[in-house]
């Protein structure tokens, strides 16, 4: 059994090892991630969550590095969290980021996590709203969270951030796509990276095009900037730090923040409580309450929303 306190205590000292043991312990639904995630309460709601995500290719990773070295000059501690597929043989993460973010590897400022989306749909591992609190729990100013990067159905992030960026490239077919539903919808800063292709001011029009068919906004309303970067060079990322920190001084003004913040706490315990429910369903398979019920289905004496609803009530009540 791990001391959790003294685990928790190493972290919050900026231990890396420490922050590791910690998410490994939500990865793998330790017994003691009650222990764990209790600990950790006190000490969260801190860190500011931003999500990055787009399509594979527009260079997701090397925009993510470019923010953390514009946070790091600015001071600030920051963890990324890194969703990468699974492998189909090891369940682990199939992409290191660790290897595209080398630069910042040695930085004891700068915490990185990769993850295993390990068959989660939607762009982000499983666990990845725990690993966040272990993270923001661990002195981390700001949390970048990297997703797996798997197109249009990739929107869960915008539950999960604080801030979402939604990452473009010109020739890439984002920009005929601009009117679709999707990651496109979901933005509250957009960047049309690889600015130094041809094709680049068309996608940002085509952008704007798209946000001036949008929701109707009221005065005041947060209307999302479209930003130019050449995250290879640098190029843009100050716009895009500037562009967070507008986002969020906004959001504080207007008690956004707040709002974001108990909706991802009200979705992170459904997700809780779904998941023990289906865990006790799965305990009940081959009990004899659940083949009495087929019976009576099959016989007609029984609908199976009336059996289901017998079936709930007897797993709550047990």
């Amino acid at each position: 059994m791990v001391d959790v306190a003294d685990l928790v205590a190493q972290a919050r000292a900026g231990k890396p090892r420490a922050v590791a043991r910690l998410i490994s312990l939500v990865e793998g639904a330790s017994p003691q991630l009650r222990e764990v995630m209790a600990a950790l309460a006190p000490r969260c709601g801190n860190a500011y969550v931003v999500g990055l995500t787009g399509s594979p290719g527009v260079g997701k990773s090397t925009s993510t590095s470019a923010l953390v070295s514009g946070f790091r000059e600015r001071g600030k501690r920051v963890g990324i969290l890194a969703v990468d597929p699974s492998s189909p043989f090891s369940g682990g993460a199939l992409l290191g980021d660790r290897v595209r973010m080398g630069e910042h590897a040695s930085d004891p400022g700068v915490y990185i996590r990769s993850m295993a989306t390990r068959g989660h749909l939607g762009g982000l591992a499983w666990a990845a709203p725990q690993a966040i609190r272990v993270l923001d729990a661990a002195g981390c100013d700001v949390v970048l969270v990297e997703t797996v990067g798997v197109g249009q159905s990739e929107v869960e992030i915008a539950a999960q951030a604080d801030t979402s960026v939604v990452l473009l490239a010109p020739g890439m077919g984002d920009g005929i796509q601009a009117a679709k539903a999707g990651i496109l919808e979901i933005g509250d800063v957009y960047v049309v990276n690889k600015a130094d292709r041809d094709g680049a001011d068309a996608t940002v029009r085509e952008l704007n095009h798209m946000l001036g068919l949008g929701e109707a906004r009221k005065p005041g309303d947060w209307r999302p900037p479209v930003v130019k970067t050449v995250a290879a060079r640098g190029e843009g990322v100050d716009e895009v730090l500037a562009a967070l920190e507008k986002h969020r001084g906004w959001m504080e003004e207007n008690g956004v923040l707040a709002e974001r913040r108990a909706a991802r706490a009200a979705h992170e315990i459904e997700t809780i409580a779904v998941t023990a429910l289906r865990e006790r369903m799965g305990e009940l398979r081959g009990d004899k309450r659940i083949g009495a019920l087929a019976e009576r289905v099959v016989s007609g004496s029984l609908d199976p929303y009336a059996a289901a609803d017998e079936l709930v009530e007897g797993v709550t009540e047990g």
